[in-house]
C-alpha cells in the first residue's frame, strides 16, 4: 500500500499560516493586552478584492477609529495590482468601512472613550467568499509587561526543551 506523493516529487512544508488568513498584525499581541475579539466585515471595492486575493494586504500599522457611530479601519495598506487597477484611481491606503452590528459599535466606542481601551485589527481572512476582519478590545502593555512576556514565552520554550531532552 502506497501513502506517498504518486509522482515523487518533494513536498514542501506548509506554512504556518492556515489557507483563509490573509494577514496577521503579530505587533498589536506584543503592544497590548486583548479583553476582547470581534468579527467585521469589510467594505472593498473591487481592485482591492483582487489585490487581497493576490495577497497585498497588510495591517501592521492599522487601528480602528469611530465616526458617527460607524467604525472604520484606518491605516490598512492595499497595494493595487497593475493589471486591474488600469482604469480606477487606487488610493491604497483610503479609510475603509467595517461592518458591524450597532450594540457592537456602541460597546467599542464606549470603551474606547471612557475607560481608555484601544481598538486595533489582529488579522484578515476569507469566510466563504467575504473578507473579514478580527478586531480586539485592547489595553496598552507598559515595557515591563512587555518584558514579562518574552521572559514567560522563553521560560515555556526552555521547558519544552527540558521535557524533549529528557525523554529522548
Amino acid at each position: 500500500m502506497f501513502l506517498g506523493n504518486p509522482y515523487g516529487e518533494i513536498m514542501s512544508k506548509k506554512s504556518k499560516k492556515p489557507d483563509n488568513q490573509i494577514c496577521a498584525n503579530k505587533k498589536a499581541r506584543h503592544e497590548y493586552f486583548i479583553e476582547e475579539t470581534f468579527e467585521a466585515g469589510l467594505a472593498l471595492q473591487g481592485w482591492e478584492v483582487k489585490a487581497i486575493r493576490a495577497g497585498k494586504m497588510t495591517i501592521t500599522e492599522a487601528y480602528v477609529i469611530f465616526r458617527n457611530n460607524e467604525a472604520f479601519l484606518f491605516g490598512a495598506h492595499i497595494q493595487p495590482l497593475l493589471s486591474s487597477s488600469t482604469h480606477v484611481s487606487p488610493d491604497s491606503i483610503r479609510t475603509r468601512k467595517l461592518l458591524l452590528n450597532r450594540r457592537e459599535i456602541e460597546k467599542l466606542s464606549g470603551a474606547i472613550n471612557q475607560k481608555g481601551y484601544a481598538c486595533v485589527p489582529l488579522s484578515c481572512y476569507w469566510k466563504n467568499s467575504l473578507v473579514k476582519c478580527q478586531i480586539g478590545l485592547a489595553l496598552g502593555k507598559k515595557q515591563h509587561d512587555k518584558r514579562k512576556t518574552l521572559k514567560d514565552r522563553d521560560w515555556e520554550r526552555d521547558k519544552q526543551r527540558g521535557f524533549k531532552q529528557h525523554l529522548g
